[in-house]
């Protein structure tokens, strides 16, 4: 399927305004760039495959509206290319391959199995195609690349457990964890989260399960924990879908009282949130992302844009900045479900 798919990012220091001027580039680990110079384009209007994990997520459609905002804007070509399925990594692995056969000068890609994508990404930096990641803070992906950009997972989700404290640290919590399929997003994202909570002697988690990064894992993760540890108070998930997910099952179990906490910012985790049905959550503005990646991407293909991680804003909404964000629909897809 073809699709058509600059950005305001907050640097760790400082707001920027102009939606191509991301903050400056943080170096990768050594060995983990690419040299820029490797980039070859090919095409006169540039054509880059836009490679996220699964299209099964909202969260991974906004970032793409965000590069296809800025694609647009240049009169260059993008397309998405993505299995249904995030579980599905086979299928994401021989798209890749099918992207190598093709004319493309960029692949802006994120994946749930970064050791199965290497090899295939390897071939396209050899090939002269720019390389760039999303969603992500990796410092040293299995093979050099050009760039990454994204939020610092850790810390955005260490802000979560700080949150957490300010609000709750003098209540006795037992914290169930709900982690998404192995890999280095959910190492970040559940080991920034219990990092923050260390040393509250208050605070006790009894159980971390996957819930498979989906709605129906989180609910089924979520049934699994309630039931098994009834006294659990706050549940912690590694994205809203997951979380949207364990209040399901927390509703069906009778459960209002619990403390609900995501890691996103997706349209629906917002709407969730302002529902009551989900407490807060990490808002990591992915069409701000997709802008800031594009933006980048292009950069690379220039020759002006030096490589490594661009870091892209995070905040702690509950239920006045979820609804502030819903009230900013151009800046959020999919859209709102109603106006706030």
């Amino acid at each position: 399927m073809k699709t058509i798919i600059a950005a305001a990012v907050l640097a760790a220091s400082a707001t920027v305004a102009g939606a191509e001027n991301y903050p400056t580039p943080v170096p990768l680990k050594d060995g983990s760039q690419a040299p820029m110079s490797t980039i070859k384009p090919v095409n006169d209007t540039y054509r880059i495959a836009y490679m996220p994990p699964a299209t099964e997520f909202n969260y991974y459609i906004a970032i793409g509206a965000g590069i296809e905002a800025v694609a647009e804007e240049k009169g260059v070509e993008v397309f998405m290319l993505a299995p249904q399925s995030g579980a599905d990594i086979n299928g994401q692995m021989g798209m890749i391959q099918d992207v190598l056969t093709q004319e493309v000068d960029a692949i802006i890609f994120g994946t749930h199995d970064e050791f199965a994508a290497a090899p295939l990404l390897k071939k396209a930096v050899d090939k002269g195609v720019a390389v760039l990641m999303i969603n992500s803070d990796i410092p040293n992906f299995p093979t050099p690349i050009h760039g990454v950009v994204g939020y610092s997972q850790r810390n955005g989700t260490h802000a979560m457990a700080d949150w957490l404290i300010e609000e709750h640290g003098g209540e006795a919590l037992t914290i169930g964890v709900i982690e998404g399929q192995p890999g280095y997003h959910s190492t970040e994202r559940v080991g920034g989260f219990l990092d923050g909570i260390k040393g509250q002697e208050n605070f006790n988690v009894v159980t971390s399960v996957d819930g498979k990064w989906n709605v129906e894992g989180g609910n089924t993760a979520g049934m699994d924990i309630l039931q098994a540890h009834p006294d659990i108070n706050a549940i912690f998930a590694a994205n809203d879908y997951m979380i949207i997910g364990a209040s399901f099952a927390a509703k069906a179990l009778g459960k209002r009282e619990l403390i609900l906490m995501g890691n996103d910012g997706d349209t629906s985790g917002l709407e969730e949130i302002v529902a009551g049905n989900v407490t807060a959550t990490v808002n990591t503005t992915p069409f701000l992302m997709g802008k800031a990646a594009m933006h980048a991407t292009l950069d690379a293909i220039a020759g002006t844009y030096p490589g490594g991680w661009i870091e892209t804003p995070t905040s702690i909404d509950t239920s006045d900045e979820a609804l502030n964000a819903l009230k900013q629909p151009e800046k959020l897809f999919p859209q709102p479900s109603k106006e706030y």
